[in-house]
């Protein structure tokens, strides 16, 4: 019976091991035998999805694997390798892609530099975070003390520019900065040739609409993403939302024309900001999450923009 006792003891102990293990749901989506994906939730960071705002992936190039973003914290990035071993027990992760500067992208990224992965990024992107230190308070404020735990700011070890390649023995990665400045100045993508596969970041939204910034660009985000479906790649990922079908980038580009379109007619006809918001089309989007509120601020954006033009 004493036996007995020290199975129960122990399973119950694996069981509460387990329960405080896992701070994060993490459920990889297998888009091709080597690309896996990890789909954040739809709503801003908040206690309930302990930032796992944002779509996150591993691709297995041969020799390593090489993740795209590296989550919110610390302890999403710990969850986030111990899934990827299960997947690849004798590869390393060698690189981490940050599609860009964003919190929910990159505070992970220290616990994959301890890991031995060299941190990549745009050639900009070690300067939005110099001069965005605002942006790596929300999280702090947001979520609790156990899931926050050692998530610290690093900087990008290796900066690239658009066609910086990643080297693996069965494929080869392609970064590409699609224009200038999209979303933000960092914004990459990263192409995948051999999967068809193309990860977006925040160039690409699906189901919650884009948020249209004072860092933004409108006609260089159009260009991304018209460079961007030039590749016909056969799964395009956005860096929020489930969809990855060829044509999801599909809904930003022509949110983003009707917004500069019609939001400059608007403008140029010498209508004030909040008639203007009656008379851009955009109308057909509202099946998107956080349309109202987002679409409101974007149309405000780009007007106050035009007016400093």
């Amino acid at each position: 019976s004493d036996e007995i006792m020290k199975k129960i003891v122990l399973i119950s102990f694996f069981a509460i091991a387990s329960l405080f293990a896992n701070m994060y749901d993490i459920k990889p989506v297998k888009i091709t035998d080597d690309v896996r994906c990890v789909i954040g939730d739809i709503n801003p960071p908040m206690k309930e999805n302990n930032g796992f705002v944002s779509n996150m992936c591993y691709i297995n190039i041969g020799d390593s694997i090489v993740v795209l973003d590296a989550g919110p914290t610390y302890n999403f990035a710990k969850e986030f390798y111990t899934l990827i071993k299960k997947d690849y027990p004798k590869l390393d992760v060698s690189y981490v892609v940050l599609s860009n500067y964003h919190d929910d992208r990159i505070q992970g990224a220290s616990y994959f530099k301890e890991m031995g992965a060299k941190i990549l990024g745009h050639k900009t992107i070690n300067d939005d975070i110099k001069e965005n230190p605002s942006k790596f308070e929300r999280m702090k404020k947001i979520l609790s003390k156990e899931v926050y735990e050692n998530t610290k700011v690093i900087n990008a070890d290796t900066l690239v520019d658009n066609g910086y390649e990643i080297k693996g023995s069965s494929k080869t990665l392609q970064i590409i900065k699609p224009s200038v400045l999209s979303e933000e100045k960092s914004d990459i993508a990263i192409y995948s040739k051999d999967d068809s596969f193309l990860f977006a970041g925040n160039i690409v939204f699906n189901g919650r609409l884009l948020s249209y910034k004072k860092t933004s660009d409108i006609n260089g985000w159009i260009e991304a993403i018209e460079n961007l479906a030039k590749l016909d790649a056969k799964y395009f990922l956005g860096g929020h939302g489930k969809e990855f079908d060829k044509n999801s980038y599909k809904a930003s580009l022509e949110y983003l024309q009707i917004l500069r379109d019609d939001v400059k007619k608007a403008f140029d006809d010498g209508v004030e900001v909040n008639e203007a918001k009656k008379q851009v089309r955009t109308e057909k989007f509202n099946y998107l999450n956080h349309f109202e509120q987002l679409n409101s601020a974007n149309i405000s954006e780009y007007y106050n923009q035009l007016e400093w033009e």
